[in-house]
């Protein structure tokens, strides 16, 4: 490919779906933050990432990219698509913005485009795969500008949490709500906002019950189906992931349905046995 698209640590893994990646995707990684180790987002253990998680009574902290992380990246195309995880939940954007200035002054004729996918966990890698079908299409820069950034606005974030672990010791819930919630078995439902804020949609008691209410809340955001690939972001719950996509593809009739395992940062964001779905 003449272009390349360079990743934040918000797109996950799937090698189907992806194909060899290193001819057209380039990952800058994030930090994680975990008391005093500063781990970096590449090829994580997630099971170990896990435990030092749930060990933590801190904040589990993140940093995102440097702008000479973004730029370093970028030096190695003179055509690139930038794709980060939410304005509103890190500063990576507002990275990889600055590194486009950066390397307009050393290259004047390079082209970068950033691309803010008010997402996260399965929202960015069904971003990226539309930015690669477009370019295997042979579409202009402006073409799939304009065409992936009506895909963002009218994408869709769903999300449930099994732990709220994670969410309490980064101030999201209080800790009595966090025990209250692992007590009763009350399972949030989250969604994005529609400009890449995360808010609370529901609270239901019980597993199966959320299950079931994700599913039924896909058809209550969309109905136009046949068109749209819906992705599912796993995070240590691949059987659970697969009864998701064989439910929803009893239920509805996407275009097709795609599972990714949760790298790093994702895991950070939905904890131990999280689903987040994008469509």
């Amino acid at each position: 490919m003449n272009s390349k698209i360079i990743v934040d640590s918000c797109v996950d893994f799937n090698s189907e779906a992806f194909g060899n990646e290193e001819e057209y995707m380039e990952r800058v990684p994030f930090k994680i933050l975990i008391d005093d180790e500063e781990i970096i987002d590449r090829n994580l253990d997630i099971n170990s990432l896990l435990q030092k998680m749930k060990s933590s009574k801190n904040k589990i902290g993140t940093a995102c990219p440097s702008p000479n992380d973004f730029l370093e990246a970028l030096k190695k195309c003179k055509n690139n698509f930038i794709v980060t995880i939410s304005s509103k939940l890190s500063g990576s954007y507002n990275s990889a913005l600055l590194a486009k200035e950066m390397l307009k002054e050393e290259l004047p004729d390079s082209f970068v485009h950033v691309f803010d996918t008010q997402s996260a966990v399965s929202g960015p890698d069904l971003v990226v795969l539309k930015i690669k079908q477009l370019i295997e299409e042979k579409a202009s820069n402006e073409e799939i500008v304009e065409k992936v950034t009506k895909y963002i606005d009218e994408m869709r974030t769903l999300f449930v949490l099994e732990r709220l672990d994670n969410l309490a010791k980064n101030g999201r819930i209080s800790n009595a709500k966090a025990l209250m919630g692992t007590l009763l078995q009350v399972i949030p439902i989250m969604s994005d906002n529609g400009s890449g804020e995360i808010i609370l949609r529901e609270q239901v008691r019980g597993k199966k019950k959320a299950f079931n209410r994700l599913v039924e809340m896909i058809g209550e955001e969309t109905n136009d189906f046949k068109n749209k690939v819906i992705g599912i972001g796993h995070v240590n719950a691949r059987e659970k992931a697969e009864r998701f996509k064989e439910e929803i593809s009893n239920r509805y009739n996407f275009k097709d349905i795609i599972i990714f395992e949760s790298g790093g940062l994702s895991t950070v964001y939905a904890d131990d046995g999280g689903i987040v779905i994008c469509f």
